[in-house]
């Protein structure tokens, strides 16, 4: 199915009241594009690996909505530029021009599947839940993965730094803390590798729901794994309930910036001796790390370089 595609040229100060007057005039779908910075807390809830860098903020907006190709949308459009036009009375509209372009009917929550496939990292298999296993890949350790809005399919030189350095120091019976469990790829690989509980934290509820999932296609047990939403970092409640001195090993597959302030909390989480894993850090702020984590007691173990990304080992 085709759809057409309208865009309103405006300004930032005017797109959520265009996006009002389209909403009561019965369009769904609307889409906005701006160059507003991200806040800290939009920062925070992100789970992608490193912010992409965007233009300056030259007040500019673009709001887009869709419309059937077959269906005669003329008298809408007309209802359309004359609510623009009532706007204008009142707000700053920009340019208030509409551009028309074509589109194709996508599913857009299902699109990005083509593009996640099976593969190894040493002995583990990464396989998504709509692909079979290969005759070659049998024998290795299974992990299927379903990230559904979560980020984290293993694929990411991040996740890949830390499930090696996970599958080096874990061992059976341990136990696990993932700060920032996304997807839960860490929990499960630690889980599959031979630990016996894993506790995960993450700022966004729907990773709960994403993490039960996927300990459910790969046949673990829920009460294998304990997951909270909030910040480790300054949550006194959940620092208490993850527990203290309780863990073997703390992995966070985060970013640089958030690793830096929860490295001085974590040692009061790890047994004499536990294991510090981090990635999700880029290359030109390894040092700041490394300077962290040592500033909090941590002796590095091993540093690991994968592209442009780095993974960190540390010892309590």
């Amino acid at each position: 199915m085709k759809w057409k595609k309208y865009t309103i040229e405006t300004t930032v100060e005017a797109e959520d009241y265009i996006s009002a007057m389209l909403d009561e005039l019965g369009v769904e779908g609307i889409e906005i594009d701006d160059n507003v910075p991200l806040s800290k807390e939009d920062q925070s809830k992100m789970f992608i690996d490193f912010l992409p860098e965007i233009p300056e903020d030259d007040g500019s907006s673009r709001v887009s909505f869709y419309l059937d190709f077959e269906k005669d949308n003329a008298e809408l459009l007309e209802r359309i530029r004359e609510g623009i036009k009532e706007q204008s009375l009142f707000v700053n509209i920009g340019r208030g021009t509409i551009t028309e372009s074509e589109t194709e009917d996508i599913d857009w929550m299902n699109n990005w599947k083509q593009y996640f496939h099976s593969f190894t990292i040493e002995d583990i298999l990464i396989k998504p839940t709509w692909e079979d296993v290969k005759k070659e890949d049998e024998g290795k350790i299974l992990i299927e993965i379903d990230p559904g809005t979560s980020f984290g399919t293993g694929k990411h030189e991040t996740t890949q730094l830390c499930i090696k350095a996970l599958s080096k120091h874990i061992k059976p019976g341990m136990e696990v803390l993932d700060v920032g469990f996304g997807s839960g790829i860490l929990s499960l690989v630690a889980l599959k590798k031979g630990a016996a509980h894993v506790t995960g934290t993450d700022l966004d509820e729907q990773c709960i729901v994403s993490v039960n999932e996927n300990f459910e296609v790969n046949g673990l047990a829920k009460d294998r794994g304990t997951f909270y939403v909030g910040n480790l970092i300054d949550d006194k409640s959940l620092q208490d309930k993850t527990g203290r001195e309780k863990y073997d090993i703390v992995c966070a597959n985060i970013l640089a910036d958030v690793i830096i302030p929860l490295s001085p909390v974590i040692p009061d989480r790890l047994k004499k001796g536990g294991i510090y894993i981090v990635s999700g850090i880029i290359d030109f702020k390894e040092y700041e790390v490394v300077k962290a984590m040592e500033d909090a007691g941590f002796e590095i173990l091993s540093i690991e370089h994968m592209g442009e990304w780095v993974g960190i080992v540390g010892k309590k």
